[in-house]
């Protein structure tokens, strides 16, 4: 083990910057109040997090740059080949660490795990997506040559792990199944939002654009988040239930931003719909605050059925009322906070807007049900407390699970 006196975490995430990404900001704080010397590798933001090496409330940031994939999944081997050069180079500068923590995807920083282990360092596996299941329900390739080579990173990235945190309970089950995990070395630590950020703001009523009703979309505009579903069920709220008393405003970026901003158009929107982009949390905070009703349109596909949204528990946190489709996880996250359209039938969640945006009063109890889960059962402080369990139990291990080589 490394000698140092502070014990040491090394945190590793291609697929967004730090602190952008919320969820490795919140556990590398939760550490660092543990006394842990943390330590995140993560590429450059494109208009924020850019700086090489930062140091954020204690908190040690070393960057890289890199080059988002475009086109099929040749773009993503460029991607994620030039992300695991960076990170290497980059704990190799870092030095000793007792735990290496990656967060998927990919499924390969068990390498970097690999070549550290020799001087004792445990590695913690936080499986953010089933990566099989994104691979699926992204190109729709079928189980071909690529889906059986992710399948096998993903059982290599199983056999190194010391401990295993998962998002959900659906999760869980696929470690302990597909992945071959004890009950003992896998932990839920939900994606929880810190409720001290998600507070309400005053009302800003120039967000509506001079209608009645606002409406909201926060999150990551890839091909898989149903970006396209909101916006022809918006189509048919305007065309088929014969209402365009609102404004919505798509907050976030990604793969498919340009495509969904020129669905938009096609679909005759431009007048009804604003793309925001990634904007500072004081922005979002309006928003949400004026948000009348909150969508999340996540398709039915083999992952979004199983994953926890983080758009839903951050709408629940600033008592916004929600609309989704039929999703295993999205109930159990939501629960009756949100209202449920069949799987990916549009139609149905353009009737489910129009019918929150005409009874005030259901919004409010559906936003206060979701404000109270989010601060009690699916609260924060309950993931810290799993995720520094998580720790211990990786601490507590030998130096290399059995059956790695």
């Amino acid at each position: 083990m490394p000698g140092s006196r502070a014990r040491r975490a090394l945190i590793l995430v291609e697929n967004l910057s730090v602190p952008m990404d919320r969820r490795v900001w919140q556990e590398s704080t939760a550490l660092r109040d543990a006394g842990w010397e943390v330590h995140v590798i993560c590429p450059m933001g494109a208009r924020q997090d850019t700086e090489a090496e930062v140091v954020i409330d204690g908190v040690a940031i070393h960057r890289y740059p890199l080059r988002a994939a475009t086109g099929g999944p040749a773009g993503y081997l460029r991607e994620y080949g030039s992300a695991l050069w960076h990170t290497f180079r980059l704990a190799r500068r870092i030095g000793p660490v007792h735990v290496v923590h990656g967060c998927n995807p990919p499924d390969l920083f068990f390498l970097v795990a690999r070549r550290l282990a020799r001087r004792g360092t445990r590695f913690v596996f936080d499986q953010h997506d089933l990566v099989p299941e994104l691979y699926l329900s992204r190109f729709g390739r079928g189980r071909d040559l690529l889906f059986r080579a992710v399948c096998r990173l993903e059982r290599l990235t199983y056999r190194a792990a010391h401990v295993v945190i998962a998002t959900n309970e659906s999760y869980r089950q696929v470690a302990l199944t597909r992945g071959g995990k004890r009950p003992e070395e896998v932990f839920v630590v939900r994606s929880a939002p810190a409720v001290e950020r998600f507070h309400q703001v005053a009302p800003d009523e120039a967000a509506r654009r001079g209608k009645p009703y606002l409406l909201c979309y926060l999150g990551v505009m890839g091909p898989q988040d149903g970006v396209d579903y909101a916006l022809r069920a918006l189509a048919r709220l305007r065309d088929e239930v014969g209402r365009a008393d609102w404004h919505a405003v798509f907050v976030g970026g990604g793969d498919t931003f340009e495509a969904m901003v020129a669905l938009s158009r096609e679909l005759g929107l431009s007048d009804l719909v604003e793309f925001t982009g990634r904007i500072p949390d004081e922005d979002l905070l309006r928003y949400l605050s004026t948000a009348d009703v909150c969508l999340s349109p996540d398709p039915l596909n083999p992952l979004n059925d199983v994953s926890t949204m983080n758009k839903i528990m951050e709408y629940m946190a600033m008592a916004r009322p929600i609309v989704s489709f039929d999703l295993r996880e999205a109930r159990v996250s939501a629960g009756d906070a949100a209202v449920y359209a069949r799987a990916n039938d549009e139609s149905e969640f353009a009737k489910l807007i129009s019918h929150l945006l005409d009874h005030p009063d259901e919004r409010r109890r559906m936003g206060e049900i979701g404000q109270a889960r989010v601060s009690g059962p699916l609260s924060w402080d309950n993931s810290r407390a799993a995720l520094l369990a998580a720790y211990e139990a990786a601490c507590r291990r030998a130096a290399r699970p059995k059956g790695s080589s």
